[in-house]
């Protein structure tokens, strides 16, 4: 594989990289790591495969990305891709979510995590509630639950065989991130399936050593964990966070249990107080403050107890509380997984005896899957939701992407504010907030 960039489409002036040979170990897939870029530039780029003995090469494939200003930069979050059995419906228009993202000109977009579900089969037909019926583009193993590499593989691959996929990667940086549906529903390390659907594996470690695989073979990442800071210029640093390697099983949530873990949770609080950038963004693959069932047990932080922290929210407690004695200014968390949008604005004064600085958690998708929710707020942080939209009218179960409350939002930043922007994926913006500089 070969790389070369250029800051014009004449390519007058490549810088060559080279990106080595590129084999099955790997799924075909390649990954080059561009250095040296200026700054505030477009960058153009081409990738192209080059034989063996000088047997020829394949024709360019172009794309190009934006490097970051100084003065402005927005940026554009969803996650929940091909969720509840809702693949690629042509009579839909495919995944036509990331053509309004694409359309909405972000520098970079972040993934907020469920890129795929492994654990959800793309059949050819899913009949609805209203009685039509959901065609789905398939094949054998996106039709199946994934219990083999290749069938990790072939979710991601599902996925960038859509032309709206495959355009806003061609022109927008991503930063992904994983959470459960990657592997299977609600998993944590060492837990043994209890779904009959699975007769080769399972073991969810096993089950997420391969889907990890997959993910860091198809999806930019550079090698080492998924939580990670990504420096994009003076105004942004974003702080990826992993909840699911570092969690304990998931139970009532009251005791000992833990999401991040002592080390992840010490590296971003470091972190943070190092960052020199305007603005924060931390990528939480799961909310904070919202209650998520896990059949009896809490899959969460939050456990419905508004009293003082207990269980997982013990660490969101260390977290915003040290935030604030090491003067971390400038966060926003922003997440994705429960399938409706929210605004949520977190205050001491109404929090259970805690103390730092207020702050927002944006919530934005699905993109492209049902609808759910709402989700029951946990008053220990002193959350109040300032915006809520996409969840199913009372007494309906789940929408489909076709009743058109799909959704992604939108950051723009400048050093003395940030402009938060939910859109729905016909154009629409639906809500703005605006949040000043500290």
């Amino acid at each position: 594989m070969v790389v070369e960039w250029d800051t014009t489409e004449r390519f007058a002036n490549p810088r060559r990289v080279g990106g080595g040979v590129v084999t099955p170990a790997r799924d075909q897939c390649g990954t080059v790591e561009l250095t040296g870029l200026p700054d505030a530039q477009t960058i153009v780029y081409r990738v192209r495969f080059e034989r063996e003995a000088a047997r020829g090469a394949s024709t360019w494939a172009t794309g190009r990305l934006r490097t970051p200003r100084p003065d402005k930069l927005r940026v554009a979050w969803t996650g929940d891709t091909c969720g509840q059995g809702f693949g690629r419906n042509p009579d839909y228009g495919g995944l036509r979510g990331y053509a309004a993202i694409r359309e909405a000109r972000p520098d970079v977009f972040i993934h907020s995590g469920d890129m795929i579900y492994a654990d959800n089969p793309i059949e050819a037909e899913k009949p609805l509630a209203s009685g039509a019926v959901w065609k789905n583009v398939t094949n054998e193993r996106v039709g199946r639950v994934a219990q083999e590499l290749d069938d990790f593989r072939a979710r991601f691959a599902y996925n960038y065989e859509d032309e709206h996929v495959l355009a806003l990667a061609a022109e927008v940086a991503m930063i992904a991130q994983w959470d459960d549906h990657e592997v299977h529903n609600n998993w944590y390390p060492g837990q043994q399936l209890a779904d009959d659907r699975y007769t080769r594996e399972r073991d969810a470690s096993k089950l997420a050593a391969m889907a990890r695989q997959a993910m860091f073979e198809w999806v930019p990442f550079r090698s080492g964990p998924v939580h990670r800071v990504l420096h994009h210029g003076p105004l942004l640093d974003v702080f990826v966070l992993d909840c699911r390697v570092f969690r304990s099983p998931n139970g009532v949530n009251t005791g000992e249990d833990t999401m991040l873990g002592t080390t992840q949770v010490a590296w971003l609080i470091e972190a943070l107080a190092a960052s020199k950038a305007r603005w924060k963004i931390i990528a939480c693959d799961q909310p904070i403050s919202l209650v998520i069932d896990d059949g009896p047990n809490h899959e969460g932080f939050a456990n419905g107890d508004p009293g003082a922290p207990t269980g997982r929210e013990r660490e969101l407690a260390l977290l915003v509380q040290a935030m604030k004695t090491r003067g971390v200014k400038n966060t926003v968390w922003i997440t994705a997984d429960v399938h409706y949008t929210a605004a949520h604005q977190f205050d001491p004064k109404r929090a259970a005896g805690l103390d730092f600085d207020p702050f927002w958690e944006l919530i934005s998708g699905p993109i492209h899957a049902g609808n759910f929710g709402p989700n029951e707020l946990d008053a220990t942080l002193g959350p109040a939701v300032k915006f809520q939209w996409g969840t199913p009218p009372e007494g309906t179960d789940m929408l489909s992407p076709l009743d058109g409350k799909q959704s992604f939002g939108t950051l723009d930043l400048t050093k003395d504010g940030l402009v938060v922007g939910f859109h729905d994926t016909a154009g629409h913006e639906l809500h703005k907030i605006e949040i000043a500089s500290s």
